[in-house]
């Protein structure tokens, strides 16, 4: 018996020497071990325009860099789902994604609204009409903002407290898309970059205001993405790409790991 509790003591000692060394207390290890981890979401949060997906996971396209599972490989939570999809729009999350949610759950990080919003349409549109048409339909996409986004996030910010009611709920919102001055060959005017900015920000503000009413953290992305917009010279987006056109304008593994991952580190 007290060699038994002579090991046990000595392996104890051992742990919190290793704990200290790296930096990590014994509490915040053991919260980490006993953590449950799901992340929904939309194609920014799937890692479209990563690479290495997960031919399993079929057209939602989940990469294997996307920022959930850069953070599961870090954290080594206890348990992980990660059911966020290409494409997805506020009514997939809420039929599709929640099935891993429970009262167990500790963790869960989303983005979505930017499919609700028209954002593949108002690309679109910038790239192949004029500039008139083009800022016409970033107006149209902010007035849907403020008309009908609100209702839809609410659906699914409530639906997901009611199924993991004691979770931390990590919101992230989008980067701004173009650096703006200088000379750019992004086939775009300046005015249409910057009210494709313009409509992040709104996007982002009003994605923001409902996380915050429902107790929820809202992590932004565009400091981290400040200075690797397109025409950066040193982009984390892909610009529009006419040989694989869902790619276009989602975060590379670059932007998934430095954009994407430390905000969400930051926030948890």
């Amino acid at each position: 018996m007290r060699l038994s509790r002579f090991a046990a003591l000595s392996s104890s000692l051992l742990l919190g020497a290793v704990l200290a060394l790296t930096g990590v207390s014994a509490a915040q290890a053991a919260e980490t071990a006993a953590l449950d981890y799901v992340a929904l979401g939309d194609s920014y949060s799937s890692g479209v325009g990563a690479g290495s997906y997960d031919s399993a996971s079929g057209d939602c396209k989940r990469s294997t860099k996307a920022f959930p599972v850069l953070w599961k490989n870090a954290n080594a939570p206890s348990s992980f789902a990660f059911t966020a999809c290409s494409g997805a729009r506020t009514g997939d999350v809420t039929a599709n994604q929640l099935g891993p949610l429970s009262a167990a759950t500790d963790l869960v990080s989303v983005t979505i609204g930017g499919n609700d919003a028209g954002f593949a349409d108002v690309m679109t549109t910038c790239v192949l009409q004029s500039e008139a048409t083009c800022i016409n339909r970033v107006n149209q996409a902010k007035a849907y903002v403020d008309s009908t986004l609100p209702g839809k996030l609410d659906s699914v910010y409530t639906a997901i407290r009611n199924k993991a009611p004691a979770a931390e709920v990590v919101v992230l919102g989008y980067p701004r898309f173009y650096k703006l001055g200088g000379n750019c060959v992004a086939g775009l005017s300046e005015s249409e970059r910057s009210a494709i900015n313009g409509a992040s920000d709104y996007l982002n503000a009003a994605v923001a205001k409902r996380a915050a009413d429902h107790g929820y953290t809202f992590a932004s992305v565009v400091p981290t993405f400040t200075g690797h917009e397109i025409c950066s010279g040193s982009a984390w987006l892909h610009s529009v790409n006419w040989l694989n056109i869902g790619e276009s304008y989602h975060p590379t593994a670059a932007g998934q790991s430095g954009g994407y991952l430390p905000s969400f580190n930051g926030a948890v």
